[in-house]
């Protein structure tokens, strides 16, 4: 994705744990914003997958129409206006499940990517804490937690990125996900799958920054007593969606380029070869079209970021919800007893 939202998972300290002797006056009342202790790895991971494959699926049409709409040279017949304008005419002119082309191959990607991200940042999260601070939680180790578990999600996600961007594109030579994989395996290399890494990893580090500050002042806004309320998760997570894709759109735009290595906008750059490093994709993106080239598309990524990070944010946050109450209810079973 992209700009792929990861989600931060909620600090593993202990607030439901209490000693025998403490009371609590409202067993209902759990605070959802820590998971209980003995939540697994798996949970944990779980959670993320299923956040991510919704996030990356619902509103795939629309990422088919940015992918089109940041080509720098585009065929005449696939020049659009709008969003809606643009799916009204690939439906029309190319089909109904045209839009969807690339969808597979981002399901493959985008379930074991966010499982492997919830994994990377717990472990490193947990270990991070201790050292920048002994008791609770440091916004620092989260950070670079993040960052750390962005790497490993990336090297996951990126193969399947440069796939689906090839697959999205009008006039695509490839004739199904397997086929593109060969074709691009024999004609440029394994390294074609991951030309856009640095790139990737470059966008996504600051906008996973943006996202969890936008996300969090809203949070602070909205919902100070942190309690599980589905319409604020869903209204700080599309803005935090929706600033943090503006924000970088101009390296998407480039990463586009890297995937796509769209022949036309080469061709008359006389880039022969492939193009290669993202300070080139920089310089070829602003030699086609000025500065305002790094923005096309910026609307379809918009519109298509506010609700996948909204659904995925309301999803996370209802797992976590869903999660300590089935502890609660578990712990007051046993205390009953």
């Amino acid at each position: 994705m992209e700009g792929q939202i990861h989600f931060k998972s909620p600090p593993c300290v202990a607030t439901l744990e209490m000693s025998e002797n403490e009371g609590r006056e409202d067993e209902g009342d759990g605070d959802y914003e820590s998971l209980p202790p003995h939540v697994s790895l798996t949970t944990h991971m779980t959670a993320g997958a299923v956040a991510g494959v919704l996030e990356h699926t619902v509103m795939y049409p629309v990422d088919s129409v940015k992918t089109r709409m940041q080509s720098l040279q585009p065929d005449p017949k696939a020049q659009y206006s709008g969003v809606y304008q643009a799916l009204k005419r690939i439906i029309q002119t190319e089909g109904l499940f045209r839009p969807l082309r690339g969808l597979n191959i981002t399901m493959l990607g985008a379930g074991p990517a966010h499982a492997l991200y919830f994994a990377c940042y717990e472990q490193a999260k947990h270990s991070l804490s201790h050292t920048f601070q002994s008791k609770g939680n440091s916004h620092l180790a989260n950070g670079l937690a993040g960052s750390i578990a962005t790497v490993l999600h990336d090297a996951i996600m990126n193969p399947a990125e440069v796939v689906k961007q090839r697959m999205q594109m009008y006039n695509s030579p490839y004739r199904g996900l397997w086929d593109c994989v060969r074709t691009m395996t024999r004609a440029e290399g394994p390294g074609a799958f991951y030309r856009s890494y640095s790139t990737q990893l470059t966008m996504n580090i600051p906008f996973q920054a943006v996202h969890f500050i936008t996300y969090e002042l809203m949070q602070e806004r909205l919902n100070p007593q942190r309690q599980y309320n589905p319409g604020s998760h869903v209204a700080a997570g599309a803005l935090a969606g929706a600033v943090s894709a503006a924000i970088t759109t101009p390296l998407d735009v480039c990463k586009t380029l890297l995937n796509t290595q769209e022949n036309t906008a080469l061709d008359s750059m006389r880039v022969s070869g492939h193009l290669t490093g993202m300070a080139n994709a920089f310089r070829t993106v602003y030699r086609l079209g000025g500065a305002a080239a790094f923005f096309k598309g910026v609307q379809a990524r918009v519109i298509y970021q506010m609700p996948s990070t909204a659904i995925a944010w309301s999803v996370y946050e209802f797992f976590k919800y869903f999660m300590t109450q089935q502890q609660l209810e578990r712990e007051a079973s046993k205390g009953s007893r």
